[in-house]
């Protein structure tokens, strides 16, 4: 038996804003933002746009090739997911910027906006390997009941409107888009979702977080809530040095269990595919790993950080651009908030 992923989507706002665009904005510039993280642009979503419609976007792209859709026609590809969308058995949903606090879900209003009427739905939040997690929790959910055979999986993320612009140092790295998958579970057994490793380390749980808004520190009846201050705001606070050495530490540890637990020989890889944090980060893991960094696939220069959607938004172009072939051996490596890491063994 295998989990395949049968078809993949992505979606990002229109909005392109560059270095030099935020440079207008705050004390920075395009060749400091990029020596320091790789990063040359990334997407903006609008004001009326939150996660669900970014998420619902790139479902309605993976559903559409999964029905077999080709073409550029708008509608003719709605039709095509709509036809596909009541076969899903699942929806899960990785995100840390939910339309709600709480509840609803934000799978639950995908749920809604694609008419997968037959499909269950639920949110996962473990940031930048959120999609990772999502992966092995959609394909334990499909092996535990025979009749369940199809699930769709995706990253999204609309960070843009979680930044605090007072924040030199992260108010450059994020983004907003979104990603998704199409699993199938198949008969085969030699190809698909391979095995899959996921690891926290709690106690750096404050090195990466959204400290307000949650029962550890509500908002006051009353209170005025004051941008400028990141311990009285709902923005993305980080200690970028702690943040830097777990991530370098989490990619070679995961990387190097995942070749010990499979027992397979790096060479044997056709891609590693990392969460798109920093540049800077994947090439000391490259070069930690002695593994060369033409091995990676790295897209964070057009889109920045998009944390859970941006492995999902990798494998979509990859996919899309022909760089994804039949019986590729694929490595997908995160780490993020929490604090999380992972990696999945995928043959294509």
């Amino acid at each position: 038996m295998a989990i395949e992923i049968v078809a993949t989507g992505r979606a990002v706002p229109p909005n392109r804003v560059t270095n030099d665009d935020i440079a207008e904005k705050i004390d920075t510039n395009d060749e400091w933002i990029r020596s320091h993280t790789g990063i040359g642009s990334r997407y903006f979503a609008g004001e009326n746009t939150a996660s669900s419609d970014l998420a619902a976007e790139a479902a309605k792209n993976a559903l559409a090739m999964a029905a077999g859709y080709t073409g550029g026609d708008i509608a003719e590809r709605d039709r095509a997911a709509a036809e596909a969308a009541p076969a899903i058995d699942i929806i899960i949903l990785a995100t840390v910027s939910a339309d709600y606090y709480g509840t609803p879900s934000t799978a639950c209003i995908v749920q809604d906006k694609i008419g997968a009427v037959n499909a269950g739905a639920m949110d996962i939040a473990a940031a930048c390997t959120g999609f990772i997690y999502s992966l092995e929790t959609a394909a334990g959910i499909l092996n535990i009941n025979a009749r369940r055979k199809k699930a769709l999986v995706i990253g999204v993320e609309v960070l843009s409107k979680l930044i605090n612009w007072n924040d030199r140092s992260t108010c450059v790295l994020f983004g907003d888009g979104a990603g998704a998958v199409v699993l199938e579970k198949k008969d085969s057994s030699d190809s698909g979702l391979q095995f899959s490793l996921l690891s926290a380390d709690g106690s750096g749980n404050e090195s990466l977080m959204i400290k307000r808004g949650g029962t550890r520190y509500p908002f006051k009846n009353g209170e005025v809530i004051d941008a400028a201050d990141a311990d009285r705001s709902i923005c993305v606070g980080m200690n970028g040095q702690e943040v830097y050495n777990f991530a370098v530490r989490a990619i070679t540890d995961t990387i190097n269990a995942l070749i010990k637990t499979t027992n397979i020989n790096i060479d044997d890889i056709t891609h590693i595919i990392p969460h798109q944090a920093n540049s800077r980060i994947v090439q000391a893991a490259s070069k930690r790993l002695q593994i060369p960094i033409e091995k990676f696939f790295l897209n964070i220069e057009e889109y920045a950080n998009t944390s859970s959607a941006s492995i999902p938004i990798a494998l979509d172009e990859m996919n899309r651009g022909g760089k994804l072939k039949k019986g590729d051996l694929i490595m997908t490596v995160g780490f993020g908030g929490g604090l999380t890491s992972g990696g999945n063994i995928i043959i294509w």
